[in-house]
């Protein structure tokens, strides 16, 4: 037996059937509710950018007030609402379109005085995003 030489690897008498594999039933891409339920900045990671229309988001945590529950209600009016995170973690994502500068500027009232809340272009933190973008959005309602 020469140094180079590869030892022997034994061979396996069987090999396992597929049926007895364990995760048959799984379907081999994701469904549209899980691709749906990916975080944004992971999707673009996975996906590239997705061709999308300009959007602003506010992306804000509970806070104790009697218009908490008109601004969730106002934030599932989005045109793409999410809960991220689970229990006391949770933070509420509301994206709108431009032809719903109304709608975010309603939410932004009840939820803009909070500093836990963050504005979002193209689902991406912008400097100056609420002193100078939300303004400028402002001047398209009529």
């Amino acid at each position: 037996m020469s140094d180079n030489t590869p030892p022997d690897v034994p061979v396996p008498e069987y090999r396992p059937i597929e049926r007895f594999w364990p995760y048959v039933d799984l379907p081999e891409q994701p469904t549209p509710e899980e691709l749906a339920a990916l975080d944004p900045e992971l999707a673009e990671a996975l996906f590239g950018t997705p061709k999308l229309p300009f959007s602003v988001s506010l992306e804000f945590s509970r806070f104790d007030s009697p218009t908490f529950i008109r601004a969730v209600e106002l934030a599932r009016g989005s045109d793409e609402f999410r809960e991220i995170g689970t229990g006391e973690a949770v933070r509420y994502r509301a994206r709108f379109y431009p032809e719903r500068v109304l709608a975010l500027r309603d939410l932004f009232e009840l939820v803009g005085p909070f500093d836990s809340t963050d504005v979002l272009l193209d689902d991406k933190p912008v400097p100056y995003a609420r002193e100078l973008w939300l303004p400028l959005l402002w001047l398209l309602i009529r």
